[in-house]
């Protein structure tokens, strides 16, 4: 892997997930991420965290935010649009709990990638203040304004120009 592609920062969170119990006939349960948590707490993934008649919440496990240079205009596309997200990748999984995290990102364009698969469950959730506060020290110090992209406009050829010839001016 290139240095270029190496994340400059990873910032860790927690992913919690929400179980609802579906009204279909073809699927039992939904199941959706609903929040990550700053930092990773101290228990273990699958730990339910709230069960009521409504669904259940479980902390599904650990994951990171990776930051890169080359995305800094993405995150503050992010930051800007009036709801800033993260989004929470989760695929199937053969394990004992039917998803497991695939991907964490602030950047918009990465997290619709993943809907791609139709399998995976991905999910903006609202953005905690202290990962705001951490990407928008990260746009500030490797944010550089890129020049916008101007194609050139090719003139007109002129035709009186370009010196037509008629049948008598042959080179013999």
């Amino acid at each position: 892997m290139s240095p270029a592609a190496l994340p400059l920062v990873r910032i860790p969170v927690g992913v919690v997930i929400e179980r609802r119990t579906a009204a279909s006939a073809w699927t039992d349960f939904i199941w959706r991420a609903v929040g990550v948590l700053p930092d990773v707490p101290d228990i273990e993934a699958w730990t339910t965290l709230r069960a009521d008649a409504d669904g259940t919440l479980y902390y599904a496990g650990s994951a990171a935010i990776d930051l890169y240079r080359s995305e800094t205009g993405r995150y503050r596309e992010n930051l800007a649009s009036g709801a800033a997200s993260i989004w929470v990748v989760m695929s199937p999984s053969e394990g004992p709990w039917p998803y497991a995290i695939t991907a964490v990102t602030a950047d918009s364009a990465e997290g619709e990638s993943f809907t791609d698969a139709s399998a995976n469950l991905v999910e903006p959730v609202p953005m905690p203040d202290v990962i705001r506060s951490a990407i928008e020290r990260f746009i500030a110090e490797h944010h550089v304004e890129r020049e916008e992209f101007v194609k050139r406009k090719r003139g007109r050829a002129n035709l009186e120009a370009l010196g037509r010839r008629t049948h008598g001016d042959r080179d013999e």
